[in-house]
């Protein structure tokens, strides 16, 4: 996979960059005056962002992602990620059929459903999940493969179907791990 340069990616103009930042060459990247990425954040080959996206340190978003951030925004707290062909969206058009739909369409005619998604510390979305607009998926949650996240979650659970449902607890050892590594990588800068 080849990564644009530091000095590719400052040309771009996010909002904020973060030191180690690697951003494959064929992702595609829109709005990047309103996206800030943190430190260690890597994004792989044929992923999509646009719109208002804060992405924290030491996120991964593997092939094929779309982050769809619009006017309201998505978060993803330090150590969260997504798996293959991951989509999120923070706005969706009404397909009740009272409006019309699609960005071709004046406001006026639309009725679009718009509100920011957060995505807690050390959440993971397997392959191929949805996370819907209004979503607020806790820290530590586990989205398991194919599933459509149309409702908030709680904190470390592990999430599953359509409609997603929390089948059991999710294991928070990885914390102490984390300690261990934030430890280990502050040595690395003095």
């Amino acid at each position: 996979m080849a990564y644009l340069s530091a000095e590719e990616l400052t040309k771009l103009g996010f909002l904020y960059l973060g030191k180690n930042v690697k951003i494959s060459d064929k992702a595609s990247i829109y709005n990047c005056e309103q996206i800030s990425i943190g430190n260690n954040t890597r994004i792989d080959d044929f992923c999509i962002l646009s719109g208002k996206l804060t992405l924290g340190s030491n996120i991964h978003l593997a092939p094929f992602v779309l982050l769809a951030g619009g006017d309201e925004g998505i978060i993803m707290d330090d150590f969260s990620g997504c798996a293959y062909h991951v989509q999120i969206f923070s706005q969706s058009d009404d397909y009740s059929g009272k409006t019309m739909t699609n960005p071709t369409i004046p406001v006026e005619y639309k009725n679009e459903f718009k509100k920011a998604v957060s995505i807690g510390k050390h959440a993971i979305i397997g392959a191929s999940s949805i996370i819907f607009p209004g979503v607020s998926l806790a820290e530590g949650c586990s989205v398991g493969a194919l599933t459509l996240v149309n409702k908030s979650t709680k904190p470390w659970g592990i999430y599953l179907g359509n409609p997603a449902k929390r089948i059991k607890d999710r294991c928070n050892d990885l914390l102490k791990l984390e300690q261990q590594f934030l430890k280990a990588s502050s040595d690395d800068f003095i």
